[in-house]
């Protein structure tokens, strides 16, 4: 067998094998994230699909993670900026944490709750080690444009939101 032939085929296998986690991640069929329904905070089943259509950002966070905390004022400043786009916050967290947190900072886009329900969400997205606070960016056709792991900062999300508008 000609090696260099051989050393082309092995590149594009190791090449493809070890491509982002992004990459594998946009290649999900939008009913692997939009065919799943998480409970509200009044426990209604509120389906991911309603939101397709429009640009989607969904923000995983939880009440006791202090980066989630703090990126909540930039995620709501640009949920009235924009809003054409669906910005969706999903608690890893229990009904009981997600509550007691509203009384202390208002939040106006829709929360809900995945539990550890959203764990495995957030790995299909490429999250492999399940750190807090993950964001996935959706365009209108539902794809995965791009992921942010950890706190947001504002000209980041600015940059994304325009990726997907």
């Amino acid at each position: 067998m000609n090696r260099r032939l051989f050393l082309g085929g092995a590149s594009a296998v190791l090449g493809a094998w070890a491509a982002p986690a992004l990459a594998r991640a946009a290649l999900l069929p939008a009913d692997a994230v939009f065919g799943r329904a998480f409970d509200t905070l009044q426990g209604v089943s509120q389906p991911l699909s309603d939101y397709q259509g429009r640009p989607v950002v969904l923000n995983f966070w939880a009440s006791w993670c202090a980066p989630c905390v703090r990126e909540m004022p930039l995620l709501e400043s640009i949920h009235h900026q924009q809003p054409e786009l669906a910005l969706v916050g999903l608690a890893i967290d229990t009904r009981a944490n997600v509550q007691r947190f509203l009384e202390k900072i208002q939040v106006s886009y829709p929360l809900l709750l995945t539990g550890t329900q959203g764990i495995p969400l957030m790995r299909d997205l490429g999250n492999k080690s399940g750190g807090l606070p993950f964001t996935a960016f959706f365009n209108r056709q539902g794809r995965l444009v791009s992921t942010a792991m950890g706190e947001l900062k504002p000209e980041d999300l600015q940059a994304r939101v325009r990726q997907i508008l």
